[in-house]
């Protein structure tokens, strides 16, 4: 029988962690309801410490969780314990992650605290986290360059103070695979009580090797990954839990292991993710990417044609991408499209339904066909918005060859209707010009890029962008049929985020 190793996803945490991808309390239950259906064995929800919003956020992902063990992300702290406990206490299957650097580079300029004094305090911590529940990890942050001897020692002592996993982590993304291999071998080996403990790893992208990293730790016994969707998080980001878990999938024989993820989830989920955090996903990415399946070279489409498995080692159903859709329309009706929601991914209730089903009949009267990327861009418009302080209502475009490019916009603000016109080098930059003088922001558009949703002239255009203000940084997203119209939705969401992290500011944790 094969050995399970068990998929701890930390999107909402260490994904959220990528330059603007925060996301307020609706939008990580969304993402965390669809993890549960994916099938992930823990789901780290947030850092409870770090703010008020992310408590509240990481408390109702915690309600609303039943199957899946809901994480929280602490210090070694009584503190953050408390914080941390306070939130998930009510959840069907919590578990508390401390986490401590035990790197001498680490211990000297970080911490300032000695190997004894590292020690005692993980052990300190451990033993508190246990008076509150048995399910505890303890991170050692920073462990593929600790000591191997003092990562032993340290993981003896926690496992003996209560810890039920031990997480030995590429916090800085250093590790080569062979090298990060033998050092989970090694730890395992020479780890007296690792019998009573699941070791697991935790790989960061820096040099592109986290997928790798994670492999050759499960090689060497590792029993426990932890993961992104779409490999985001913190600078590179993490190990991607689609090319982890489909690498496992694809190669049984090799790594004779297995996972609970139910592949055919994968691609939706993926989406979602993107949707939210606005974070595009590159067309080249493995699994996921929009040319993962896409055949150019005559001599692959010819091979693809006789055998599929000439040149895909997948099949695109195995991740949840199918050549069958069901087509929706302007005669579909609002149960046709609750239940084609429900096939994709979406359960929504019956007041969001009414929103979506709103904009989807606006859709069709201008698209005869509505597919499964313009819905999942209309739940997002309707449905996964933060809250609004910024709405646009009315927006006109004059542009061209021979005239001044201008652009008459009026939006809502705090309840309140207002409008004016502005003008730009080009018909978007008006109307983002005309946008910020009505809602008197000073942010810098750092990013702007346009993809289309779906083929075809009357495909629905996805506009992202990156703002800043101060020290802040938002992603903001839009979809219409009107690229200037998704250029509005997109720049005044990135405002909306922008209002919604300068009033809920995180207090960022370190990397685990």
């Amino acid at each position: 029988m094969k050995e399970k190793v068990y998929i701890f996803d930390t999107t909402l945490r260490d994904g959220e962690q990528s330059p603007g991808a925060s996301m307020n309390k609706a939008e990580k239950v969304r993402i965390a309801t669809q993890l549960e259906k994916l099938g992930v064995d823990a789901l780290e929800a947030g850092f409870p410490a770090a703010s008020e919003g992310d408590f509240e956020a990481v408390a109702e992902v915690a309600q609303k969780v039943v199957n899946a063990e809901v994480v929280a992300l602490a210090r070694a702290s009584v503190h953050d314990i408390d914080r941390a406990w306070k939130a998930i206490s009510h959840a069907a299957h919590p578990r508390i992650h401390i986490f401590l650097a035990t790197s001498d580079i680490h211990m000297q300029y970080k911490l300032n605290m000695s190997r004894e004094e590292v020690v005692k305090s993980a052990v300190d911590a451990i033993k508190y986290a246990h008076s509150l529940t048995g399910n505890i990890e303890f991170s050692a942050e920073d462990g593929s360059r600790t000591d191997p001897d003092f990562l032993c020692r340290v993981f003896e002592a926690v496992i003996d103070a209560g810890a039920k996993t031990v997480n030995l982590p590429d916090t800085v993304g250093y590790a080569i695979p062979h090298e990060f291999g033998e050092l989970v071998a090694y730890v395992r080996k020479n780890t007296p009580n690792m019998d009573k403990g699941i070791l697991s790893v935790h790989c960061h992208n820096d040099l592109g090797l986290a997928t790798a990293n994670t492999l050759a730790a499960i090689e060497n016994g590792a029993r426990q990954a932890e993961v992104t969707i779409n490999g985001i998080g913190e600078r590179a980001g993490n190990t991607s839990l689609e090319e982890l878990v489909m690498t496992l999938n694809t190669r049984p024989t090799y790594l004779p292991v297995t996972t609970g993820i139910e592949t055919t989830r994968i691609y939706r989920v993926s989406r979602l993710v993107s949707m939210i955090t606005g974070l595009m996903v590159q067309p080249n990415k493995a699994v996921v990417g929009a040319n993962a399946f896409a055949h150019e070279a005559g001599i692959h489409q010819h091979g693809v044609l006789q055998n599929p498995m000439t040149y895909e080692i997948m099949k695109p159903e195995t991740i949840g991408l199918t050549t069958s859709r069901m087509v929706m329309g302007k005669h579909s009706g609002k149960h046709a499209l609750h239940k084609h929601l429900q096939n994709i991914g979406y359960d929504l209730s019956e007041e969001e339904l009414k929103l979506v089903f709103k904009k989807f009949k606006e859709l069709a009267d201008k698209k005869k066909v509505v597919l499964d990327e313009d819905l999942e861009a209309l739940v997002n418009e309707g449905v996964l918005r933060t809250a609004d302080i910024y709405s646009l209502t009315y927006l006109h475009v004059t542009a061209g060859t021979t005239v001044m490019p201008t652009a008459t916009v009026k939006m809502v603000i705090n309840g309140n209707e207002t409008f004016c016109t502005g003008s730009g080098n080009g018909p978007i930059d008006a109307v983002f010009n005309a946008i910020s003088d009505l809602t008197g922001t000073e942010s810098q558009l750092m990013r702007f890029s346009v993809n289309a949703l779906t083929g075809g002239t009357d495909a629905q255009g996805e506009v992202s962008v990156r703002l800043k203000e101060s020290d802040v940084i938002a992603l903001g997203r839009g979809a219409d049929p009107d690229i200037i119209t998704a250029s509005a939705y997109a720049y005044i969401n990135g405002l909306n985020r922008l209002e919604y992290l300068k009033s809920h500011p995180p207090r960022k944790a370190e990397s685990v």
